[in-house]
């Protein structure tokens, strides 16, 4: 039996609670995007917008939102897939090889994210 994909206890609560988090930020960022998009085409009014502070911290939190997202999902469908009945004796190394690389995307994701939000 697998652990929990943010914690190591047993239960899943808390990545139900985080997956369920995650796509109301989700959301939220999308409909505010999508007013602010039928609002104010121009770039100027987007350029604006995203050079704003409140705004830079809420696609920020979306980011982190999207990675807690794609970490919880994915661990999932990698722990009722890629198992020894599905794939053979390697399948736990093939799983750890696989949440390794998915993981350095996330990263590799989140910290491009934080570059062009705050042009570092």
């Amino acid at each position: 039996m697998s652990g929990s994909a943010t914690s190591y206890s047993r239960s899943g609560l808390s990545d139900w609670i985080a997956q369920r988090l995650s796509a109301v930020i989700l959301a939220a960022y999308f409909l505010v995007m999508l007013a602010i998009w039928v609002g104010h085409p121009d770039y100027a009014a987007w350029h604006g917008l995203m050079m704003a502070t409140p705004m830079r911290i809420f696609s920020l939190l979306a980011l982190f939102a999207l990675a807690a997202h794609a970490w919880v999902g994915m661990w999932t469908v990698l722990t009722d897939y890629v198992t020894a009945r599905h794939m053979g004796p390697l399948a736990d190394v093939m799983r750890w090889a696989l949440e390794v690389l998915f993981a350095l995307a996330l990263f590799v994701e989140v910290v491009w994210g934080i570059q062009i939000l705050w042009g570092l």
